[in-house]
């Protein structure tokens, strides 16, 4: 009977220290988990502090998780973290869409037909944040689009990924894009085909 006894307190122990649950239909997923990294060092010292890419060498299509609450995109090819980028999203008044998207198109030097600049006649800007529609504009000028250079449509309405200025890193400040360094974007376009998948969770 001790015998019995030690055995069970054997097994028992034994179970208790295994890693991870034993897989009752409980316990089985039906969500998709979200995983962030707690900490990436970049490949080398003098790399921008402003992101983290280290997978030019890995296969596989990629993906990018972006936390509107730290105003930063994490990268992921195979389910591999491969970096990390500092984004701007939409300011108060312009959300960023959450949920999941897919990239449906691809252009590498887009202008806003929405958001930009009136020019005078003479070339000259009178209004550096124009809405097009909405700003008025003197005889003989126009409307010029800003630049919006590697971008990356996730939405029929206009949101997508594109490089440009973040003002205060972890701080919103688009009108609802998801704006990236020059770099990254140019990196996340060269890697993330149309149809490949982007998270946007608060």
């Amino acid at each position: 009977m001790k015998a019995i006894r030690l055995t069970i307190t054997a097994v028992g122990m034994l179970l208790l220290s295994q890693c991870e649950l034993p897989q009752f239909p409980l316990f089985s997923s039906r969500f998709e988990v979200v995983r962030r990294p707690l900490l990436i060092l970049p490949p080398f010292a003098s790399q921008s502090s402003m992101y983290v890419w280290h997978g030019s060498g890995r296969p596989g299509p990629l993906s990018v998780n972006i936390d509107l609450s730290e105003q930063k995109a994490y990268l992921f090819k195979s389910g591999q973290n491969v970096g990390w980028t500092y984004v701007a999203t939409g300011r108060s008044g312009f959300a960023t869409p959450t949920g999941t998207f897919r990239i449906m198109e691809k252009i590498a030097d887009k202008r806003s037909n929405r958001y930009g600049m009136i020019v005078d006649r003479h070339g000259n800007v009178v209004n550096s944040n124009a809405t097009a529609g909405v700003s008025r504009i003197p005889p003989g000028g126009r409307f010029v689009g800003a630049q919006m250079p590697y971008w990356m449509r996730i939405t029929g309405y206009g949101v997508g990924l594109h490089a440009g200025v973040i003002p205060r890193p972890g701080s919103p400040a688009s009108h609802g894009c998801i704006r990236l360094p020059r770099d990254m974007a140019e990196t996340i376009y060269q890697h993330a085909p149309v149809g490949s998948r982007v998270t946007i969770m608060r």
